[in-house]
Protein backbone atom coordinates (compact mmCIF):
# COMPACT_ATOMS: atom_id res chain seq x y z
CA UNK A 1 0.00 0.00 0.00
CA UNK A 2 1.45 3.44 -0.99
CA UNK A 3 0.04 6.99 0.35
CA UNK A 4 0.07 10.30 -1.46
CA UNK A 5 -1.68 13.28 0.40
CA UNK A 6 -3.70 15.45 -1.54
CA UNK A 7 -1.93 15.57 -5.34
CA UNK A 8 -2.08 18.92 -5.14
CA UNK A 9 -6.39 18.67 -5.10
CA UNK A 10 -7.56 19.16 -2.11
CA UNK A 11 -7.60 15.31 -1.11
CA UNK A 12 -6.65 14.38 2.54
CA UNK A 13 -5.02 11.36 1.23
CA UNK A 14 -5.11 9.02 -1.25
CA UNK A 15 -3.89 5.26 -1.02
CA UNK A 16 -2.55 2.95 -3.82
CA UNK A 17 -3.32 -0.65 -3.07
CA UNK A 18 -1.56 -3.74 -4.61
CA UNK A 19 -1.86 -7.19 -3.95
CA UNK A 20 0.13 -9.35 -6.65
CA UNK A 21 -1.13 -13.11 -5.25
CA UNK A 22 -4.77 -12.02 -6.46
CA UNK A 23 -3.97 -9.67 -9.34
CA UNK A 24 -6.08 -6.10 -7.21
CA UNK A 25 -5.01 -2.70 -7.96
CA UNK A 26 -6.53 -0.33 -6.37
CA UNK A 27 -7.07 3.41 -5.46
CA UNK A 28 -8.90 4.52 -2.59
CA UNK A 29 -9.21 8.88 -2.35
CA UNK A 30 -10.11 10.37 0.45
CA UNK A 31 -11.48 14.16 0.10
CA UNK A 32 -12.63 15.12 3.27
CA UNK A 33 -13.39 13.93 6.83
CA UNK A 34 -14.54 17.19 7.67
CA UNK A 35 -18.54 16.21 8.90
CA UNK A 36 -17.51 12.56 9.91
CA UNK A 37 -15.88 9.32 7.89
CA UNK A 38 -15.69 9.12 3.94
CA UNK A 39 -18.08 7.32 2.35
CA UNK A 40 -18.56 6.24 -0.97
CA UNK A 41 -18.96 3.41 -3.55
CA UNK A 42 -16.12 1.05 -4.72
CA UNK A 43 -15.80 1.02 -8.96
CA UNK A 44 -14.69 -1.75 -10.43
CA UNK A 45 -13.71 -0.49 -14.33
CA UNK A 46 -11.43 -1.72 -16.81
CA UNK A 47 -9.67 1.75 -16.83
CA UNK A 48 -6.83 2.35 -19.97
CA UNK A 49 -4.41 3.56 -17.35
CA UNK A 50 -3.58 4.03 -13.80
CA UNK A 51 -3.54 7.49 -14.49
CA UNK A 52 -7.30 7.55 -15.63
CA UNK A 53 -8.03 5.53 -13.04
CA UNK A 54 -6.76 8.07 -10.67
CA UNK A 55 -8.52 10.77 -12.19
CA UNK A 56 -11.54 8.90 -11.81
CA UNK A 57 -11.27 8.70 -8.09
CA UNK A 58 -10.55 11.97 -7.37
CA UNK A 59 -13.28 13.53 -8.91
CA UNK A 60 -15.93 10.88 -7.26
CA UNK A 61 -14.27 11.39 -3.91
CA UNK A 62 -15.06 15.04 -4.28
CA UNK A 63 -18.27 14.75 -5.62
CA UNK A 64 -18.73 12.29 -2.57
CA UNK A 65 -18.21 14.86 0.02
CA UNK A 66 -20.10 17.39 -1.73
CA UNK A 67 -23.02 14.86 -1.91
CA UNK A 68 -23.18 14.09 1.77
CA UNK A 69 -22.78 17.19 2.72
CA UNK A 70 -25.84 18.54 0.59
CA UNK A 71 -27.61 15.31 1.79
CA UNK A 72 -27.63 16.21 5.30
CA UNK A 73 -25.44 13.75 6.64
CA UNK A 74 -22.65 13.59 8.89
CA UNK A 75 -19.90 11.83 6.34
CA UNK A 76 -17.11 13.19 4.29
CA UNK A 77 -16.36 11.82 0.85
CA UNK A 78 -14.60 9.26 -0.27
CA UNK A 79 -14.41 6.76 -3.17
CA UNK A 80 -12.25 3.70 -4.12
CA UNK A 81 -11.86 2.40 -7.54
CA UNK A 82 -10.78 -1.62 -8.51
CA UNK A 83 -8.67 -1.47 -12.01
CA UNK A 84 -9.79 -4.30 -14.32
CA UNK A 85 -12.86 -6.01 -15.68
CA UNK A 86 -15.07 -7.32 -13.17
CA UNK A 87 -16.29 -10.00 -15.61
CA UNK A 88 -12.79 -11.34 -16.37
CA UNK A 89 -10.83 -10.30 -12.79
CA UNK A 90 -13.58 -10.00 -9.99
CA UNK A 91 -12.74 -13.40 -7.31
CA UNK A 92 -13.90 -13.74 -3.69
CA UNK A 93 -9.59 -13.38 -3.02
CA UNK A 94 -9.31 -9.91 -4.85
CA UNK A 95 -12.89 -8.75 -3.47
CA UNK A 96 -11.19 -9.96 0.24
CA UNK A 97 -7.56 -8.57 -0.60
CA UNK A 98 -9.59 -5.04 -1.16
CA UNK A 99 -11.44 -5.67 2.02
CA UNK A 100 -8.00 -5.86 4.00
CA UNK A 101 -6.53 -2.73 2.72
CA UNK A 102 -10.08 -0.89 3.56
CA UNK A 103 -9.80 -1.94 6.86
CA UNK A 104 -6.53 -0.57 7.39
CA UNK A 105 -7.51 2.72 7.21
CA UNK A 106 -9.34 2.16 10.57
CA UNK A 107 -12.74 3.75 9.62
CA UNK A 108 -11.45 7.04 7.27
CA UNK A 109 -13.21 5.15 4.35
CA UNK A 110 -16.33 3.32 4.50
CA UNK A 111 -17.07 1.47 0.81
CA UNK A 112 -19.91 0.34 -0.70
CA UNK A 113 -21.43 -0.69 -4.49
CA UNK A 114 -20.80 1.37 -7.11
CA UNK A 115 -20.69 0.94 -11.13
CA UNK A 116 -19.07 -3.06 -11.55
CA UNK A 117 -19.62 -4.23 -7.36
CA UNK A 118 -22.94 -5.57 -6.61
CA UNK A 119 -24.55 -6.58 -2.83
CA UNK A 120 -23.02 -9.77 -2.88
CA UNK A 121 -19.45 -8.36 -3.28
CA UNK A 122 -19.78 -5.90 -0.69
CA UNK A 123 -20.74 -9.05 1.30
CA UNK A 124 -17.32 -10.72 0.52
CA UNK A 125 -15.34 -7.41 1.31
CA UNK A 126 -17.49 -7.44 5.23
CA UNK A 127 -15.68 -10.41 5.69
CA UNK A 128 -12.22 -8.65 6.02
CA UNK A 129 -13.00 -5.25 7.24
CA UNK A 130 -16.20 -3.85 9.36
CA UNK A 131 -16.27 -0.69 7.21
CA UNK A 132 -18.76 -1.77 4.69
CA UNK A 133 -22.47 -0.64 3.91
CA UNK A 134 -24.49 -1.77 1.10
CA UNK A 135 -24.42 -5.34 2.20
CA UNK A 136 -27.17 -8.06 1.73
CA UNK A 137 -30.09 -7.96 4.37
CA UNK A 138 -29.48 -11.49 4.89
CA UNK A 139 -25.84 -10.11 6.24
CA UNK A 140 -27.47 -7.18 8.16
CA UNK A 141 -27.33 -4.60 5.13
CA UNK A 142 -29.45 -2.83 3.63
CA UNK A 143 -29.53 -4.44 0.13
CA UNK A 144 -29.34 -2.57 -3.40
CA UNK A 145 -29.33 1.20 -3.21
CA UNK A 146 -30.25 1.55 -6.39
CA UNK A 147 -33.70 1.54 -5.36
CA UNK A 148 -33.08 5.58 -3.69
CA UNK A 149 -30.91 6.72 -5.76
CA UNK A 150 -33.51 6.02 -8.40
CA UNK A 151 -36.81 7.45 -6.11
CA UNK A 152 -34.09 10.18 -4.90
CA UNK A 153 -33.79 11.13 -9.16
CA UNK A 154 -36.98 11.00 -9.76
CA UNK A 155 -38.05 13.24 -6.70
CA UNK A 156 -35.08 15.93 -8.32
CA UNK A 157 -36.48 15.37 -11.73
CA UNK A 158 -40.17 16.61 -10.01
CA UNK A 159 -38.61 19.21 -8.15
CA UNK A 160 -37.19 20.78 -12.36
CA UNK A 161 -40.39 20.44 -13.35
CA UNK A 162 -41.36 22.33 -10.74
CA UNK A 163 -39.40 24.85 -11.45
CA UNK A 164 -40.01 25.28 -15.27
CA UNK A 165 -43.41 24.78 -15.83
CA UNK A 166 -44.79 25.26 -12.44
CA UNK A 167 -45.68 21.66 -11.45
CA UNK A 168 -44.20 18.98 -9.81
CA UNK A 169 -45.12 16.21 -12.44
CA UNK A 170 -44.27 14.11 -15.15
CA UNK A 171 -47.20 12.93 -17.05
CA UNK A 172 -47.32 13.55 -20.51
CA UNK A 173 -43.40 14.59 -20.67
CA UNK A 174 -40.62 13.48 -22.83
CA UNK A 175 -38.24 12.06 -21.34
CA UNK A 176 -34.53 10.49 -22.22
CA UNK A 177 -32.91 8.16 -20.23
CA UNK A 178 -29.48 7.16 -21.09
CA UNK A 179 -28.36 3.73 -19.58
CA UNK A 180 -30.83 1.45 -18.21
CA UNK A 181 -28.70 -0.28 -15.64
CA UNK A 182 -29.33 -0.73 -12.03
CA UNK A 183 -30.47 2.82 -11.45
CA UNK A 184 -32.04 3.88 -14.71
CA UNK A 185 -34.32 0.67 -15.06
CA UNK A 186 -36.16 1.48 -12.11
CA UNK A 187 -35.98 4.92 -12.78
CA UNK A 188 -37.76 4.22 -16.08
CA UNK A 189 -40.22 2.61 -13.75
CA UNK A 190 -41.03 5.16 -12.12
CA UNK A 191 -42.24 7.45 -15.24
CA UNK A 192 -43.69 5.66 -16.53
CA UNK A 193 -46.18 4.92 -13.52
CA UNK A 194 -46.09 8.72 -13.59
CA UNK A 195 -47.57 8.99 -17.28
CA UNK A 196 -44.74 9.93 -18.81
CA UNK A 197 -43.36 9.01 -22.55
CA UNK A 198 -39.91 7.69 -21.90
CA UNK A 199 -36.98 6.91 -24.58
CA UNK A 200 -33.61 4.51 -23.95
CA UNK A 201 -30.45 4.18 -24.65
CA UNK A 202 -27.57 2.17 -23.34
CA UNK A 203 -24.71 -0.03 -24.86
CA UNK A 204 -25.46 -2.67 -23.63
CA UNK A 205 -28.65 -4.80 -25.25
CA UNK A 206 -29.24 -7.13 -22.45
CA UNK A 207 -29.85 -4.00 -20.41
CA UNK A 208 -32.31 -2.49 -23.13
CA UNK A 209 -34.05 -6.20 -23.69
CA UNK A 210 -34.82 -6.17 -19.69
CA UNK A 211 -36.12 -2.89 -19.76
CA UNK A 212 -38.46 -3.24 -23.04
CA UNK A 213 -39.56 -6.51 -21.58
CA UNK A 214 -40.57 -4.80 -18.20
CA UNK A 215 -42.13 -1.37 -19.68
CA UNK A 216 -43.30 -2.29 -23.63
CA UNK A 217 -44.04 1.18 -24.22
CA UNK A 218 -40.80 2.76 -24.20
CA UNK A 219 -38.52 3.73 -27.36
CA UNK A 220 -35.08 2.80 -28.01
CA UNK A 221 -32.58 4.63 -30.14
CA UNK A 222 -29.47 3.93 -31.00
CA UNK A 223 -26.81 5.45 -29.16
CA UNK A 224 -26.44 8.17 -26.92
CA UNK A 225 -25.54 10.71 -29.59
CA UNK A 226 -29.25 10.05 -30.93
CA UNK A 227 -31.16 10.42 -27.60
CA UNK A 228 -28.70 13.71 -27.33
CA UNK A 229 -30.72 14.37 -30.71
CA UNK A 230 -33.79 13.96 -29.81
CA UNK A 231 -36.63 16.10 -28.71
CA UNK A 232 -36.80 15.96 -24.85
CA UNK A 233 -38.31 17.37 -22.55
CA UNK A 234 -35.90 15.88 -19.42
CA UNK A 235 -32.47 14.33 -20.53
CA UNK A 236 -31.35 11.80 -17.81
CA UNK A 237 -27.94 10.43 -18.22
CA UNK A 238 -27.82 7.37 -15.60
CA UNK A 239 -24.47 5.68 -17.29
CA UNK A 240 -20.82 7.00 -16.32
CA UNK A 241 -20.05 10.62 -16.16
CA UNK A 242 -18.26 13.10 -18.60
CA UNK A 243 -21.37 13.20 -21.29
CA UNK A 244 -22.36 16.65 -20.73
CA UNK A 245 -19.29 18.65 -23.01
CA UNK A 246 -18.98 21.66 -24.75
CA UNK A 247 -20.14 19.40 -28.09
CA UNK A 248 -22.84 17.67 -26.76
CA UNK A 249 -24.40 21.04 -24.34
CA UNK A 250 -24.74 22.56 -28.48
CA UNK A 251 -26.32 19.48 -29.56
CA UNK A 252 -28.91 18.51 -26.44
CA UNK A 253 -32.46 19.28 -27.41
CA UNK A 254 -34.01 19.41 -23.59
CA UNK A 255 -35.25 21.23 -21.52
CA UNK A 256 -34.27 19.75 -18.41
CA UNK A 257 -31.39 18.04 -17.25
CA UNK A 258 -32.01 15.35 -14.07
CA UNK A 259 -29.68 11.51 -13.98
CA UNK A 260 -28.50 9.51 -11.69
CA UNK A 261 -25.30 9.43 -13.36
CA UNK A 262 -22.04 11.09 -11.28
CA UNK A 263 -19.78 13.96 -12.58
CA UNK A 264 -21.83 14.40 -15.58
CA UNK A 265 -20.71 17.77 -16.46
CA UNK A 266 -16.98 16.88 -18.14
CA UNK A 267 -15.56 20.71 -16.46
CA UNK A 268 -17.22 23.28 -14.62
CA UNK A 269 -17.98 26.12 -17.39
CA UNK A 270 -20.66 22.99 -19.04
CA UNK A 271 -22.89 24.39 -16.54
CA UNK A 272 -22.59 27.55 -17.55
CA UNK A 273 -22.74 27.12 -21.04
CA UNK A 274 -26.11 24.79 -19.57
CA UNK A 275 -27.81 28.00 -18.19
CA UNK A 276 -26.76 30.55 -21.25
CA UNK A 277 -28.85 27.89 -23.48
CA UNK A 278 -31.61 27.89 -20.82
CA UNK A 279 -31.60 24.44 -19.83
CA UNK A 280 -31.95 23.73 -16.38
CA UNK A 281 -29.40 21.39 -14.64
CA UNK A 282 -30.52 19.51 -12.14
CA UNK A 283 -26.73 18.79 -10.03
CA UNK A 284 -26.01 15.30 -10.53
CA UNK A 285 -24.68 14.30 -6.41
CA UNK A 286 -27.57 16.45 -5.39
CA UNK A 287 -30.43 14.47 -6.70
CA UNK A 288 -28.60 10.64 -6.71
CA UNK A 289 -27.88 10.71 -3.34
CA UNK A 290 -30.55 8.38 -2.28
CA UNK A 291 -28.13 5.72 -2.77
CA UNK A 292 -25.81 7.35 -0.08
CA UNK A 293 -28.91 7.79 2.05
CA UNK A 294 -29.73 4.15 1.97
CA UNK A 295 -26.46 2.97 3.14
CA UNK A 296 -25.87 5.53 5.70
CA UNK A 297 -28.66 4.43 7.55
CA UNK A 298 -27.70 0.78 7.32
CA UNK A 299 -25.16 2.47 9.77
CA UNK A 300 -27.82 2.95 12.42
CA UNK A 301 -29.80 -0.25 12.16
CA UNK A 302 -31.21 -0.62 8.41
CA UNK A 303 -35.10 0.55 8.47
CA UNK A 304 -36.22 1.49 4.31
CA UNK A 305 -39.00 3.82 5.49
CA UNK A 306 -37.12 5.97 7.13
CA UNK A 307 -34.56 5.93 4.21
CA UNK A 308 -36.95 6.81 1.88
CA UNK A 309 -38.58 9.84 4.10
CA UNK A 310 -35.30 11.18 4.13
CA UNK A 311 -34.46 10.44 -0.03
CA UNK A 312 -37.87 12.45 -0.36
CA UNK A 313 -36.55 15.23 0.80
CA UNK A 314 -34.33 15.87 -2.19
CA UNK A 315 -37.21 17.03 -3.80
CA UNK A 316 -37.48 20.23 -1.16
CA UNK A 317 -33.60 20.27 -1.33
CA UNK A 318 -33.51 20.42 -5.21
CA UNK A 319 -36.21 23.60 -5.30
CA UNK A 320 -33.71 25.36 -2.54
CA UNK A 321 -30.82 24.97 -5.02
CA UNK A 322 -32.58 26.52 -7.42
CA UNK A 323 -34.00 28.98 -5.07
CA UNK A 324 -30.48 29.98 -4.58
CA UNK A 325 -29.26 29.77 -8.21
CA UNK A 326 -31.75 32.65 -8.82
CA UNK A 327 -31.00 34.87 -6.20
CA UNK A 328 -26.90 35.04 -7.01
CA UNK A 329 -27.67 34.55 -10.48
CA UNK A 330 -25.47 31.82 -10.72
CA UNK A 331 -26.03 28.24 -12.43
CA UNK A 332 -27.38 25.81 -10.39
CA UNK A 333 -24.08 23.48 -10.22
CA UNK A 334 -22.42 26.66 -8.38
CA UNK A 335 -25.64 26.88 -5.76
CA UNK A 336 -24.94 23.88 -4.67
CA UNK A 337 -21.60 23.77 -4.56
CA UNK A 338 -22.42 26.70 -2.15
CA UNK A 339 -24.59 25.12 0.11
CA UNK A 340 -22.34 22.12 0.42
CA UNK A 341 -19.10 23.98 0.98
CA UNK A 342 -20.81 25.81 3.14
CA UNK A 343 -22.20 22.95 5.75
CA UNK A 344 -18.68 21.31 5.62
CA UNK A 345 -17.63 24.64 6.59
CA UNK A 346 -19.75 25.51 9.52
CA UNK A 347 -20.58 22.03 10.78
CA UNK A 348 -17.04 20.38 9.95
CA UNK A 349 -15.84 23.76 12.28
CA UNK A 350 -17.41 22.26 14.97
CA UNK A 351 -14.93 20.02 15.86
CA UNK A 352 -12.15 22.52 16.81
CA UNK A 353 -14.69 22.39 20.04
CA UNK A 354 -13.26 20.01 22.67
CA UNK A 355 -15.80 17.64 24.41
CA UNK A 356 -15.17 15.10 26.85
Amino acid sequence: MTEVFGQGTGHEQVVFCQDQATGLKAIIGIYSTALGPSLGGTRFYPYESEDAALADVLALSKGMAYKNALAGLDLGGGKAVIIGDPQKHKTEALLRAFGRFVQTLGGRYITACDVGTYVQDMDIVARESEFVTGRSPENGGAGDSSVLTAFGTYQGMRASADAVWGVPDLAGRKVGVAGVGKVGHILVGHLIEAGAQVVITDVSPAAIERTRAAYPGVEVVEDIDALIGTELDVFAPCALGGVLTDETVGLLRSKIVCGAANNQLAHPGVGKQLDDRGILFAPDYLVNAGGVIQVDDERHGFDFARAKRKTTAIFDTTKAVFALAKADGVPPATAADRLAERRMAEVGGLRSILTV
